[in-house]
């Protein structure tokens, strides 16, 4: 149990010009560490609390029902100097947060995979006109992603997919090799309506997806690249464009 892709995420964060700090939930319990000095806050993947209760949802609810933390984590999102970005794990655990972060009525908690079983594998995912900031200028972009988890479906229906991504509210979509969203398995590996893998907030610092962009950052995280490729991959420009909000570029 506990969170496992903080590495990857701490190297992607680092190699945008970040100094990633590795917090945990008892450093914040304890007054160890706070926010207030942070501007961008990543929630990893992995087993946070076991999943108790559901995944991500004992590590929301640790913060749910703390007084202090509840405020702590409220006080950051609202803060309009900061990002924030839920991955896997996190991302069930943000998608919990929802009544502490602004513009994210839209956020639900996720549920078990259509095929009841843990699903770990490469899958294409393209980034749709989205009002993210961590994907400004990204739109468009189809890549391999990395996926590993067991409870990964969005609750929402056919149709507020739609009026959400019309909205640009949609952050990551499972597509085919055409860029359609695909709604079949293993390509959509929970079942997901419309093939949704992510939304963001409604004024885009906060976005949370199930599949893992900082797993495949490196050219060499991937089995195949053609020769004389980037040494990184377009899902670096996530992590550059989280760089660039927090200095004002």
């Amino acid at each position: 149990q506990g969170v496992n892709g903080h590495i990857e995420m701490a190297h992607a964060f680092d190699h945008c010009g970040f100094e990633a700090v590795d917090v945990h939930m008892s450093d914040l319990m304890t007054g160890r560490q706070t926010l207030e000095s942070f501007e961008a806050l990543a929630a990893c993947g992995g087993f946070s609390y076991g999943d108790v209760l559901g995944a991500g949802a004992g590590w929301a609810r640790s913060i749910l029902f703390n007084e202090a933390l509840s405020e702590m984590f409220e006080a950051f999102f609202a803060r309009e100097d900061t990002i924030s970005l839920g991955i896997c794990n996190g991302c069930q655990m943000m998608a919990q947060l929802a009544p502490l972060i602004p513009g994210a009525g839209h956020f639900k908690p996720m549920v078990r995979n259509q095929s009841q079983q843990f699903e770990a594998r490469l899958t294409l995912a393209t980034l749709p006109e989205s009002r993210s900031v961590l994907l400004r200028d990204l739109q468009g972009t189809r890549f391999p992603i990395a996926v590993a988890h067991g409870e990964g479906r969005f609750q929402h229906s056919e149709s507020e997919i739609q009026a959400l991504t019309s909205s640009n509210l949609t952050s990551l979509v499972y597509t085919d090799d055409q860029g359609h969203p695909e709604t079949r398995y293993p390509g959509n590996p929970n079942g997901s309506a419309c093939g949704l893998a992510g939304l963001c907030s409604e004024d885009g610092r906060v976005t949370i997806m199930m599949p893992h962009p900082e797993r495949v950052v490196l050219r060499s995280q991937l089995s195949f690249a053609p020769t004389g490729t980037s040494s990184v991959t377009p899902w670096m420009g996530l992590f550059d464009n989280a760089w660039r909000f927090v200095t004002g570029h």
